[in-house]
């Protein structure tokens, strides 16, 4: 009995001491340092963070090669510096008990900071992040024949390709057509952007008319961080002023003011979430607020599959579904929707909610979709020239468009998407819709009846997208057609984000490389953007003063510009 006794307390006593030893167990962090061309750096300095007690700095010998050693089991960071050089940092390496990873740095030169950074289209390998987002960044670990761990993931070369300083210029030509707020005819776009302790980044764009008169003008300022944890929250103040006609007499201009919060961070490798909201504050015809709060939940059910759940309470911009702008920083698109009714302004107030199952076979993915929404008070968008003297009308002081206040949308209706990759510079999409939407109830309404005059029907749409670069030119080019049903004054899956997203209709977008000159630094870009080509899905009204004018799901549009980055 005694014995028994004793060979339990023996196996206790080992167990509790297993940890012990092996915390007591040091590890080591070594690697190369090197310039983006592969040079090997001798004498860099390499700080190895961690525990104000875990603290390290070492020196790399004649081949770049540097080892700290001595290291207690935890989550470390690392950073290299060498004279002309720019710091290069690495986080969040796990270092387990008589463990060695090997980390190897890149160190950009400062005249480095100001070249064009490779841009990504929708041909490019990343098309699949709306299947796979959170996974498409994960570290992957591969385990050498000494036993060493080796960190290979895709961070090394986005610490290399990253910048302290980047910055965007534009200039378009060509208002978007999209009814009241629209951007002016001739534009100027802007971005900066700056990293800070090459975890934060702060950003100032911006989009400026220069029509004369009073033209729009965006201002957005940004502060993201990324913490430890792998979250990522940003903070944003966004200031709109856009031109509006004289009403009653009188001149007028619509004044917003939009601070914005979001986080996103992930739960292990299985749940990404996503969440934040904005308050805007608009002043004409009085003042109106808006809260806007939004969120999703990515479930990985494995490294192929994902289920979705996203809520919204305002339209997506459509540009950034194109994978690159079409004007950098034209956050016009984005502005309050507001809309006029008896001299008496309102805002679109949305509710929208979707449940998507993803999945990704080889070069294929597919996304099946339910969703429900809810729009008070649309904005649509008309064709015509008409006068804000009746209240009920908001015209566009750069083209011939207007906004029109809508009756209520309260809809549902599915979606499905098919993505293949059929080369590596070519992509086709198909996507089929069948949802509500706003139409007339009859033939020869009065625009101011056609409020009382609509109701929601359902309508199928189908739509086919190409998108690719040229291998010689290098130009980037995406054409689409969405197809509807029927007569209709707003889009089918008017939220829609993914791969299928296309505006309705006839659709061609060009960027294209310009050779880069000498007295020229960074790269410049010739963007031609054109929208329902054809001028399809003009459904007649008659206006104020006699005339007909057309409401629309999108206006034809044709905008060109040339784009700076550098």
């Amino acid at each position: 009995m005694l014995g028994r006794l004793g060979f339990k307390l023996g196996l206790l006593g080992i167990a509790l001491a297993l940890p012990v030893l092996a915390a007591d167990r040091p590890g080591s962090i070594t690697g190369y340092v090197r310039s983006t061309a592969g040079v090997p750096q001798m004498g860099a300095m390499v700080e190895v963070l961690g525990t104000a007690a875990h603290n390290l700095r070492v020196f790399t010998d004649e081949n770049g090669f540097y080892s700290a050693s001595g290291l207690l089991p935890g989550v470390y960071s690392v950073k290299a510096y060498s004279t002309s050089f720019l710091p290069a940092l690495r986080e969040h390496i796990g270092l387990r008990p008589g463990s060695s990873v090997m980390v190897n740095l890149k160190l950009s030169g400062l005249f480095e900071a100001i070249q064009f950074p490779a841009m990504r289209g929708p041909a490019d390998d990343d098309d699949w992040k709306w299947v796979l987002r959170s996974a498409s960044n994960r570290p992957i670990l591969r385990m050498l024949e000494d036993g060493s761990l080796v960190a290979a993931s895709a961070g090394e070369k986005h610490n290399a390709d990253k910048h302290d300083l980047k910055g965007t210029l534009s200039f378009v030509a060509g208002s978007a057509s999209g009814g009241f707020g629209s951007s002016s005819d001739m534009n100027t776009g802007f971005s900066l952007e700056r990293s800070l302790f090459s975890s934060g980044t702060v950003a100032l764009r911006g989009n400026v008319g220069y029509n004369g008169g009073s033209p729009n003008t965006v201002l957005r300022a940004s502060y993201s961080h990324t913490m430890a944890d792998g979250s990522k929250p940003e903070m944003a103040f966004t200031m709109r002023r856009l031109a509006a006609p004289g009403i009653n007499g009188y001149g007028t201009a619509l004044q917003a003011m939009a601070l914005s919060a979001s986080d996103k961070f992930s739960l292990g490798d299985i749940l990404e979430l996503r969440f934040g909201s904005e308050l805007q504050t608009i002043q004409f015809l009085g003042r109106v607020t808006a809260f806007r709060p939004f969120g999703s939940a990515d479930l990985h059910l494995s490294p192929n599959t994902v289920v979705e759940y996203r809520y919204t309470t305002s339209e997506p911009d459509s540009r950034m579904e194109k994978g690159f702008d079409s004007a950098p920083a034209d956050l016009s698109e984005s502005g309050p929707r507001v809309s006029m009714a008896s001299f008496s302004s309102t805002v679109e107030r949305a509710h929208h909610h979707e449940l998507s199952l993803s999945h990704r076979i080889g070069d294929t993915s597919v996304q099946v979709a339910m969703y429900t929404d809810r729009v008070a008070d649309p904005a649509l968008t008309g064709v015509g020239e008409t006068s804000a003297n009746a209240g009920d009308v908001l015209p566009d002081m750069y083209s011939e468009t207007f906004t029109y206040r809508g009756k209520e949308l309260d809809a549902r209706g599915m979606r499905v998407v098919l993505e293949r990759k059929l080369a590596s510079d070519l992509t086709a999409t198909l996507d089929y819709g069948y949802g509500g939407v706003l139409d007339l109830s009859k033939t020869d309404v009065a625009l101011q009846d056609a409020r009382r005059e609509t109701y929601v029907r359902d309508r199928h749409t189908a739509s086919a997208k190409f998108s690719g670069t040229l291998p010689g030119a290098k130009t980037r080019w995406i054409a689409s057609y969405r197809w509807i049903s029927g007569q209709a004054l707003t889009p089918v899956d008017m939220f829609n984000q993914s791969a299928g997203q296309s505006d309705p209709y006839l659709n061609f977008f060009i960027r294209q490389p310009i050779p880069r000159t000498g007295f020229l630094p960074g790269h410049m870009d010739a963007v031609v953007d054109i929208r329902n080509l054809l001028a399809q899905g003009y459904v007649p009204v008659m206006g104020q003063d006699g005339r007909t004018v057309y409401l629309v799901q999108s206006a034809r549009t044709v905008r060109g510009g040339v784009a700076f980055t550098f």
